[in-house]
Parts: structure tokens; C-alpha cells; sequence
């Protein structure tokens, strides 16, 4: 992270790991990452922002669903025929 321009890093339960959280924190990066279930003292986090995290991974969604059909529109049919 070294480098970055970042003040807030928002992550899935996955990213809950020590290194992570001290190495944000280390740079003055607020850390948005919801608890692991099996972490004995649970963190608190911003859960209004970590919940328009949802609605920007939705939207990269939409454009991975709709950027196959565009991009095999200019191939011919017999060409996916062979």
C-alpha cells in the first residue's frame, strides 16, 4: 500500500487478517472490513459505507453480464459454428 493515495480501504470478511488491518492502519487508512466470525474481540466498522460497497460491486456486475453480448456481436454466426 505503499505509494497509494487511499483514506478508506473497504474489504470482505476474507481481507480480516492482522497484516492487513496494521499495515492500513499504519498509513493513517481508515479500515472498513466487517469482523470474521471466529475473531475473539470483534472490530467495529462503518456499516453505512460498507453498504454502498455493495451497490458499486453490483454495478461491475451489470457491466460483466452485458459486455459479452456486445463484444461477440460483430462475429459472423458460421464462425461459432466451427
Amino acid at each position: 500500500m505503499a505509494g497509494l493515495s487511499v483514506k478508506v480501504l473497504i474489504a470482505d470478511r476474507g481481507y480480516d487478517v492482522n497484516q492487513v488491518i496494521d499495515t492500513a492502519c499504519a498509513g493513517d487508512i481508515k479500515v472498513v472490513i466487517p469482523s470474521k466470525r471466529s475473531r475473539k474481540v470483534v472490530r467495529t466498522y462503518d456499516t453505512e459505507l460498507y453498504k454502498k460497497c455493495h451497490l458499486i460491486e453490483n454495478v461491475f456486475r451489470w457491466l460483466k453480464q452485458y459486455r459479452g453480448s456486445t463484444t461477440h456481436s460483430g462475429q459472423r454466426f458460421d464462425s461459432f459454428l466451427a
